[in-house]
């Protein structure tokens, strides 16, 4: 247990600089430049790089390991920080924020396979479910930490402070002994290319509808809380939706080991989509907190069973690559369903965007549904091996 304690622990700093790094990116842009809208293509930009490339990234680790690719972009990725951080031009810090996005770390990438040979069998959903609150813990405190430094009297510390936590947990991992002796899953011979293997295009084709969908949500609703006048609600909604995906996450991990992980993810997305419907209909507030807290508790638990069937279809030596190229087409869709939120928000209104949520998990739903014989080998209770990778994905899609 100590080498999961000191996993953990390693991981921390490095995933608490990717939950301070897009609003980092938009307080400086909005700062030097004085236009949101330059800020906003900034960290649009360094999100669209990171997603495209996190299955290329991904796929590198499944090749060579994780030792050299964390060698060679977390002291990239930092130093670019240090140097977008003293640009002042609109032009300079945009073009730096998208190649910011394309020398992301694989942190998350990395530390998925690793719980498979750290964590004793008996206690690996609790061990991941912890895991799982710590990094959507940091999603909520990150943001909250550069928007304080960022706005304070030395806003430069923002990045600066994002650099150095980049830094020490990057090297802290790399620097663990099961790290450095991580080896790659073997392939096996005569298997199926990644994209021809039917069960992933499934997975793929619903991963862009859903990244869609929450591109759209991540817009709206800091677009309507603005819009009612009440900017400040836009923080809490996102946290009560994280903290309910923690949550989700908990229950998951409690249900029966004999569930069938196809039948509890096809279970869990019809209650996913009824819990949405009313979401257009509610205004920043009571109603809203309500109700992004039932889409954030089954959502939390959706991720659970959606990570078993990733595990139960994937092909053999492809544990990094399959999730890092399902992030790529969900990422991208979510910076551009993130573009057309805010176009829809400022001449239409953000309701049209929860619309788009609850109109992609619909789609969703019936994309799995339409699609369960191609995901059949899923329709079993998970192996251990499974279980471990499994939780060990219920993470923000990041790197």
């Amino acid at each position: 247990m100590a080498t999961a304690r000191n996993l953990m622990i390693s991981a921390f700093p490095a995933r608490l600089a990717y939950g301070m790094i897009s609003l980092g990116i938009y307080f400086k842009v909005q700062q030097a430049t004085h236009s949101i809208a330059a800020a906003g293509l900034a960290v649009g930009l360094n999100g669209a790089a990171g997603a495209f490339t996190a299955g290329p990234r991904g796929a590198i680790i499944d090749r060579l390991g994780m030792k050299w690719p964390l060698r060679f972009l977390v002291p990239s990725y930092a130093t670019l920080i240090l140097i977008f951080n003293a640009g002042h031009s609109r032009n300079y810090l945009i073009t730096l924020a998208f190649i910011l996005g394309f020398t992301a770390p694989p942190i998350n990438l990395s530390v998925r396979p690793l719980w498979k040979i750290t964590v004793p069998s008996d206690l690996l959903r609790s061990a991941l479910a912890i895991d799982t609150a710590i990094m959507n813990t940091v999603g909520v405190f990150g943001p909250v930490i550069v928007t304080f430094l960022a706005l304070s009297k030395n806003p430069l510390w923002a990045l600066y402070l994002c650099a150095a936590l980049m830094y020490i947990g990057g090297f802290a991992l790399m620097s663990l002994p099961v790290t450095r002796s991580f080896v790659p899953e073997k392939k096996e011979k005569d298997s199926s290319a990644l994209w021809r293997v039917p069960a992933v295009q499934i997975l793929a084709i619903e991963g862009a509808f859903i990244g869609l969908g929450m591109g759209a949500w991540d817009i709206g609703v800091p677009a309507f809380a603005t819009l009612k006048h009440q900017p400040h609600l836009a923080g809490t909604i996102l946290a009560i939706m994280a903290g309910a995906i923690v949550l989700g996450g908990f229950l998951a991990g409690l249900i029966s080991r004999q569930t069938s992980s196809l039948a509890a993810l096809r279970k869990i997305y019809l209650g996913w989509f009824v819990v949405s419907i009313p979401l257009a209909a509610t205004n920043p507030g009571l109603t809203m907190f309500i109700v992004t807290a039932c889409i954030g508790l089954l959502g939390g638990g959706l991720q659970v069973f959606y990570w078993e069937v990733i595990e139960a279809v994937r092909p053999k030596g492809s544990q990094s690559g399959t999730l890092g190229w399902l992030w790529t087409i969900e990422g991208t869709m979510s910076a551009i369903g993130a573009s057309l939120g805010g176009f829809i928000s400022q001449h239409f209104s953000p309701r049209y965007c929860f619309l788009t949520m609850t109109g992609t998990i619909a789609i969703g739903l019936i994309i799995i549904t339409l699609g369960r014989k191609r995901l059949h080998a899923a329709d079993r209770a998970p192996s251990d091996d499974e279980d471990t990778e499994a939780l060990g994905d219920v993470i923000s899609n990041t790197d």
